[in-house]
């Protein structure tokens, strides 16, 4: 048997779960398994936690208990991201009704087929927080399609108004965990991969959730077209150690500033949000563009 609670919210509220238990259809049940799931529509946000059941040799109801997710046995994939919750403005939320078009529903299957022209290149960036920087390299090369991938439903929303104000036709976005919609791309059918910013992770037992490591950018070499690049950018020094640790010793990429270096700032890349507080803050801007080479 399987019992749904359905929380909902908007703009931060949390209400009280309502509960809607399947009929016991046998006499005693106990909890077993617990899993979460999540989905989007538009600033409604609907949090899923299945809870599955099986029978016991007794004659008394067992009370479920709820078991808190980090403290499950069972294996759950480590994610690079953590969801925030934050309040709506009357143009974000104007936005995701005016031009919802922009959005992309998960699961998305292959991006390129999302667009009027699918066979331009196309550029993915991972994590792009409010979105100017995406909006503003979309709108200077229109004979490019742009892939946003974000879980921020603000950062989303803003993106999208954004690109809908400046009549955007080659640009949308998405809520989903990055991993996922490259996992279901065909291979070789990026042009380029951008990670502008991303957490940095700072605590050790928090790295395994950074972005770049051996195991995801097997992935995003995967996906990269032959001569593809993946373009990263980050204001936190040692996160970017870590990542010219990572990339230069990925046989199949090339460092285009040479092995050990970082590549001068792009003029085509926008200054972000969270650049200009790394600057604000005395921090080196590092940025590397990797080739796929074979």
């Amino acid at each position: 048997m399987r019992k749904l609670i359905i929380e909902n919210h908007t703009q931060g509220e949390f209400p009280r779960p309502e509960i809607y238990p399947d009929k016991i259809k046998n006499n005693l049940i106990a909890e077993i398994t617990v899993k979460n799931l999540t989905c989007r529509s538009q600033d409604l946000k609907y949090r899923f936690r299945i809870f599955t059941f099986a029978k016991v040799m007794s004659t008394d109801l067992l009370e479920p208990q709820v078991v808190e997710l980090d403290n499950l046995n069972e294996h759950r994939e480590i994610v690079t991201y953590m969801r925030r919750s934050a309040p709506l403005n009357t143009s974000q939320r104007t936005a995701l009704e005016q031009y919802g078009h922009l959005i992309l529903e998960y699961p998305v299957g292959d991006l390129r087929q999302h667009f009027e022209h699918p066979e331009r290149p196309l550029t993915v960036e991972i994590g792009f927080g409010m979105g100017r920087s995406l909006v503003l390299m979309a709108k200077a090369n229109p004979e490019r399609n742009f892939v946003g991938i974000e879980v921020h439903i603000p950062g989303i929303a803003q993106c999208v108004y954004e690109a809908g104000m400046a009549e955007l036709k080659n640009l949308r976005v998405l809520d989903a965990d990055a991993i996922q919609v490259l996992r279901e791309m065909p291979d070789n059918s990026i042009n380029c991969v951008q990670l502008y910013f991303p957490d940095p992770w700072q605590k050790k037992r928090h790295f395994k959730r950074r972005f770049v490591i051996h195991e995801r950018m097997q992935l995003v070499e995967q996906k990269l077209e032959l001569g593809g690049t993946f373009h990263a950018a980050t204001d936190w020094e040692p996160y970017a150690e870590w990542m010219l640790d990572i990339l230069d010793n990925r046989p199949d990429m090339e460092n285009l500033a040479g092995k050990g270096n970082s590549y001068p700032r792009p003029e085509w890349r926008p200054v972000t949000k969270f650049e200009r507080r790394g600057l604000e803050s005395g921090h080196k801007i590092n940025d590397f563009i990797f080739k796929k080479i074979k």
